[in-house]
């Protein structure tokens, strides 16, 4: 079934869409693996850098792998897939984003209802006050060898505002996507693996509450078999066409009931 014979099978009077993000969306967005930067990662795995542990143990270590993350990460771009969010927000066809991811493209692509259930990297938070900043820059990036300290507690350590291995999601976030998924009628799955819990069982969640759930991924995924529609291929292609054959036949109602 390809993309306007699925619109086509889509209700779109009172349409209410959460979209349940993972990488896949960012892998058109200039994006390499941090592994990349002369090797020195490679010796490395993000289950030994991005927990509690690892940062009482050694924080500079850990800066310096978020530094070289930043580094690469400036240099990304939102991608198609990302703006045809934004578009479906903008067109009031859409409760908001859970992203997986900690990139922060969604919010450069101009979307406001934004989850970020793992935090955002952008973001640095302290390690005693909870104060939060801002540390995106090229200045701090590429400052290695160099930790972050709290402007308020002077001598705390700052550290990125990520959920690591081994902590719990933030509550009120976890409540607040739970709530989405309990309003909403349609749910896209963008580029998740549907493997990483909890947010592998939200599609379900908001299936028994009565929502329809279209999949976007390259391939197959443990949620396939619960989905309404796949469709296969790289989201940034996919997902522009799909919003706009959308937003085009929810015109289309508006106008046929204005006649």
């Amino acid at each position: 079934m390809n993309i306007s014979e699925i619109v086509e099978k889509i209700d779109v009077e009172r349409l209410k869409i959460v979209s349940i993000v993972g990488a896949g969306i960012s892998k058109a967005s200039g994006m390499p693996t941090f592994r990349g930067e002369d090797g020195m990662w490679d010796n490395y795995s993000a289950m030994e850098l991005a927990t509690p542990q690892a940062f009482a143990k050694d924080p500079q270590l850990v800066w310096n792998w978020y530094k070289a993350r930043m580094r690469i990460l400036l240099e990304a771009k939102p991608n198609n897939a990302h703006f045809a969010l934004t578009e479906l927000e903008e067109e009031g066809l859409s409760l908001g984003i859970i992203t997986q991811n900690v990139d922060g493209l969604h919010e450069i692509a101009g979307s406001k209802n934004i989850i970020e259930i793992h935090g955002r990297i952008r973001y640095a938070r302290c390690t005693s006050c909870n104060h939060i900043q801002r540390w995106d820059n090229h200045k701090i990036a590429n400052e290695r060898d160099s930790l972050l300290y709290c402007p308020k507690c002077k001598n705390s350590l700052l550290r990125p505002d990520v959920v690591w291995f081994g902590e719990p999601l933030d509550p009120l976030k976890s409540e607040k996507a739970l709530d989405w998924l309990s309003q909403c009628n349609l749910v896209l799955v963008i580029g998740t693996s549907g493997v990483v819990y909890p947010v592998a069982s939200f599609p379900s969640f908001a299936k028994k509450s009565g929502a329809k759930i279209i999949e976007f991924n390259i391939e197959s995924t443990p949620l396939t078999p619960i989905c309404d529609f796949s469709i296969f291929g790289k989201c940034e292609e996919t997902l522009p066409v799909f919003v706009k054959e959308l937003i085009r036949k929810v015109e289309k109602r508006k106008s046929e009931k204005n006649e």
